[in-house]
């Protein structure tokens, strides 16, 4: 097998050829002055990086697909302060070419401190009936197995292992900050915070390239999470009905917009909260991870195609 060279390291590159093993994230055939040409984004562990194939792209285009591993030659080269591959060869990679690790980006915080934060969350919620709620999912070792590795998108925030925990946990960090300023129920908030995403270890499979399973793109995590827990609180004596309808539309509305696929609009104080929590851990981690992606002494981010901007990166 040979070295391979990281996505973070190909800057130091730059005008050399190189040839290596590389996750195909995105693919797309585009049709430019001089024909058809190939664009792609691909990934290893430590971030990702866009490349073009120039010449036989549409015969190209049938060799591989999103989510393949490819072995390229190339080179590095820089446009608009950005660093890109040009691609001149490619071929899809047999599993005993490569190490597959190197391709699995992962949380850069400790997992096993995030799972101590989210149970010391479960315990601080006094609520005998939201408590038993909450338990009731996450002591479910199979279950947590899986939230335990899910990541919390497909590409914009928390793509990566761990990150629907990662991500979690600091939505009930922000919550539990908002809990002192406004006069929200400190206990539906925090277990909304912890239960809003908790069905996408159903959405996204765990793959190297994350993509939506066939129920998650079809019903959508919100619906799958309030489906769970509807079912976990039928079975715990006496659940209040009201508590349940308050933790429900906590998930349902906590994408805030119908047009952003919430169910429905924050209509209580709890709801509008969490979704400006969950939004802004979303955000923030989105445009630092846009940041980190950048190469050393880079002035811009790459653009971003989900909210239509650069970022200029702040070197005080």
């Amino acid at each position: 097998m040979e070295d391979h060279i990281l996505v973070k390291d190909l800057h130091e590159l730059t005008g050399k050829e190189l040839t290596g093993f590389y996750l195909v994230m995105e693919k797309e055939l585009r049709e430019g002055k001089a024909g058809y040409y190939l664009r792609l984004k691909l990934q290893d562990r430590s971030g990702s990086i866009s490349a073009n194939i120039w010449t036989n792209a549409e015969k190209e285009a049938e060799n591989f697909d999103e989510g393949d591993i490819i072995k390229i030659k190339g080179s590095v080269v820089s446009y608009k302060g950005q660093t890109q591959l040009t691609i001149q060869k490619v071929r899809y990679a047999d599993h005993s070419e490569y190490h597959i690790e190197d391709f699995l980006s992962r949380s850069k915080k400790d997992p096993d401190f995030l799972s101590q934060e989210l149970f010391r969350f479960i315990d601080s919620v006094e609520n005998q009936y939201l408590k038993q709620l909450l338990k009731s999912i996450f002591e479910d070792k199979d279950f947590f197995s899986q939230f335990y590795l899910s990541p919390a998108a497909k590409s914009w925030h928390h793509n990566f292992i761990h990150g629907l925990l990662e991500h979690t946990v600091s939505v009930a960090q922000l919550c539990d900050f908002l809990c002192v300023q406004y006069p929200v129920n400190r206990d539906l908030l925090i277990t909304g915070a912890l239960l809003h995403d908790s069905s996408k270890v159903i959405e996204y499979n765990n793959k190297p390239n994350i993509d939506f399973t066939d129920l998650g793109r079809l019903v959508g995590h919100l619906s799958l999470a309030d489906e769970m827990v509807c079912k976990k609180a039928g079975l715990i004596n006496l659940f209040p009905s009201d508590l349940l309808m308050h933790v429900r539309h906590l998930i349902l509305a906590h994408h805030g917009e119908y047009e952003k696929a919430s169910v429905r609009l924050p209509q209580t104080l709890e709801a509008l909260v969490l979704h400006l929590a969950d939004n802004l851990d979303a955000q923030s981690t989105g445009v630092m991870q846009f940041i980190d992606s950048a190469p050393p002494g880079a002035k811009w981010t790459e653009f971003d195609k989900l909210n239509s901007r650069y970022y200029l990166i702040y070197q005080p």
